[in-house]
């Protein structure tokens, strides 16, 4: 029998370019995703959506992208061009978590963010324990509000994550984790 942590001990991200049919299935999708939004949600708030790119509709995600990016600054040099238009066509699924963000709650914007990043992180745990490779990248189009526009996105949301979901294609080495002396203290008065 396994360890019950041997998950989390174990997990780490596949690089998106590593990653390739096949994806998850219809019913396996809905699974992965019914897991997934069981995050912390103070509030009830449901601080989160999920937008699924698939297909040809991430290609062309990609390619308007890459459009965006050349009008924004004209001197794109031809490969990083290249890349905005090619980032989403390894994976056969890419998850945009939104985060849906009400600044007139009385459950700070930092919380609703958060509940977002989990369901982003559990996508990752999920992906792993169905034996699917996962990345959550962010990169520039995370942070521009005419990507944003590009996805539909209102005013009051952002983009937490891209996170890329296949079948990998190397075996992934583990990288090196902090020893728990650097990141963990015990407080005393």
């Amino acid at each position: 029998m396994s360890h019950p942590l041997a998950l989390l001990q174990n997990r780490h991200s596949a690089p998106s370019r590593q990653l390739s049919e096949p994806g998850p299935d219809a019913s396996t999708l809905t699974s992965l995703l019914e897991a997934a939004v069981r995050v912390p949600d103070h509030g009830k708030l449901e601080p989160f959506r999920l937008i699924l790119l698939q297909g040809d509709a991430k290609r062309a995600f990609g390619e308007q992208l890459a459009e965006l990016s050349l009008r924004v600054n004209p001197h794109l040099t031809d490969s990083k061009r290249e890349k905005d238009r090619t980032r989403y066509d390894f994976a056969p699924l890419v998850v945009v978590v939104v985060a849906r963000l009400d600044a007139d709650s009385k459950v700070p914007v930092i919380e609703q963010q958060l509940s977002a990043g989990c369901v982003a992180y559990n996508l990752l745990l999920g992906a792993e324990a169905l034996g699917f490779g996962a990345q959550w990248l962010t990169g520039w189009a995370a942070y521009d509000r005419q990507a944003a526009a590009l996805l539909g996105l209102h005013e009051h949301e952002q983009v937490i994550g891209f996170v890329h979901i296949g079948s990998t294609q190397i075996e992934v080495p583990d990288r090196e984790r902090p020893a728990l002396a650097d990141v963990v203290s015990t407080w005393t008065p």
